[in-house]
């Protein structure tokens, strides 16, 4: 297959940083779509991945799952975009597509899906790389429309950050009069927040820190509640229908179980891994309360958020970088010192 040699910034080991890389991209296949990637949000995963944290890495790795660009190319049988278009692309650009999971809009949970870096390219038979280079070329299945009124670097993180939260929300079927609580305040929490408040639910941030209250307010929580203080836990004793878990490290869950009402569920969505403490079970049993796990959203659960976002005006809160900060803004995020989101300017990696 014909190839075409790219810029890119990636790691060629779990101790390197990132640096200049030189990548394939396939030539346009008659369903393919070539992007020029014009942004790349930065994600807690693209820095696990590229520091081998879970242990499924191979070098050299090019991060970025969050791309926002223009079609410079399609392919032959491409009928639903033409040059030009603004679209985007999230985690996923394959999966099976026969399972049961594929065929319900579920491709997140198909054995077989391809992540947009570090999958396994059936073209190329090689890794796939994502979106810290100049272009990506995709199936058009897997490539998103873009609401135009959007600003293009705050779209970027709705294609992980924000379907990661959106999609517990509307499996748990939130809406007007819902009761919805947020654990953590960061990239995944503060579009949790706004997303759930667009949804029309009387939101509550867990924080740990009072110095939260403002953004999360103006974020559109209608309340903050200190975790750490147990009189503010249990004035809201059985008061949430959904907690959505946004925090990436671990940590004790039983404290927030006793905030759930009756039936109520606890979606962790930012962490992966074994659990410490355990889980008390006597608050789940005595109130059929749940704890679950979601990942992101399928492909037309992906296109269905970015088409809420254009309608309410939602993006993420972004700093814009250039690639040549990218090391930087790693050690920045693993200190939380963003707000909310690195997003990669990438007309940069082209001077």
């Amino acid at each position: 297959m014909n190839t075409t040699v790219v810029k890119a910034y990636g790691s060629e080991s779990p101790e390197a940083d990132l640096k200049p890389l030189k990548i394939n991209r396939r030539e346009v296949t008659p369903t393919d779509v070539e992007i020029d990637i014009l942004y790349c949000g930065v994600c807690h995963s693209d820095l696990h991945f590229a520091k081998n944290d879970w242990g499924m890495t191979q070098y050299p790795v090019v991060p970025g799952h969050e791309i926002v660009g223009k079609v410079t190319k399609i392919g032959q049988n491409v009928d639903n975009y033409k040059i030009g278009d603004l679209v985007a692309v999230g985690c996923l650009v394959d999966s099976c597509r026969t399972c049961n999971n594929c065929k319900n809009d579920l491709e997140q949970y198909c054995p077989e899906w391809v992540g947009t870096y570090g999958g396994f390219d059936k073209h190329l038979q090689t890794n796939t790389h994502g979106g810290y280079s100049e272009t990506i070329v995709v199936d058009k299945d897997f490539v998103l429309k873009v609401p135009e009124n959007l600003d293009l670097a705050g779209i970027a993180p709705v294609l992980c950050a924000g379907i990661t939260t959106w999609s517990p929300l509307r499996h748990w079927n939130v809406g007007k009069d819902s009761k919805v609580a947020v654990v953590g305040l960061g990239g995944l929490g503060h579009m949790a927040i706004k997303l759930a408040h667009a949804l029309g639910a009387h939101v509550t941030l867990f924080s740990r820190s009072t110095n939260k209250i403002e953004d999360a307010k103006s974020l559109g929580a209608d309340q903050v509640v200190i975790s750490t203080d147990d009189a503010q836990m249990q004035s809201v004793a059985g008061a949430f229908d959904v907690i959505i878990d946004t925090v990436p490290y671990v940590h004790d869950l039983n404290p927030y179980i006793g905030t759930l009402n009756t039936n109520g569920t606890l979606v962790v969505v930012g962490y992966l891994g074994p659990l410490d403490p355990m889980l008390v079970t006597v608050p789940m049993i005595m109130g059929r309360k749940s704890v679950a796990g979601s990942l992101i959203g399928g492909i037309a659960e992906t296109q269905e958020l970015l088409d809420f976002c254009g309608k309410h005006n939602i993006t993420s809160d972004v700093e814009v970088i250039n690639i040549q900060e990218i090391n930087t803004a790693y050690e920045r995020m693993l200190k939380s010192d963003v707000k909310y989101r690195f997003v990669i300017d990438m007309k940069s990696i082209k001077n």
